[in-house]
């Protein structure tokens, strides 16, 4: 079950990056099918690996493992904007997202 997950996870946070499993793959210096063998089961990743994984998904572990976050990444951006707002601003975010949650409902 927990591998289900896990697979689940890494496949739909590499999707969202916009990145083949072979790129990924290259890009944290391993063989051209590690993320494949792991999304099909056949290998898992060490902890190392893992915490490498979470790198290159510009994630926190805590985040990889957050299912009410379903898109992490774009959630962290969103939020070191928000730092550079005011008051004022914030506010005006506050409503246009309260807005879209009602028209969601």
């Amino acid at each position: 079950m927990f591998e289900d997950f896990f697979v689940e996870r890494l496949t739909s946070l590499r999707n969202q990056k916009n990145v083949s499993a072979r790129e990924m793959s290259l890009a944290l210096g391993q063989n051209g099918s590690y993320i494949n063998r792991i999304e099909n089961k056949q290998a898992f990743p060490s902890m190392q690996a893992f915490f490498y994984i979470c790198e290159y998904l510009q994630i926190s572990p805590k985040d990889f493992f957050d299912m009410d976050n379903p898109a992490p990444l774009k959630i962290n951006q969103i939020s070191g904007e928000l730092t550079k707002l005011d008051d004022v601003q914030l506010d005006t975010v506050i409503a246009v997202i309260n807005g879209l949650q009602h028209k969601v409902r």
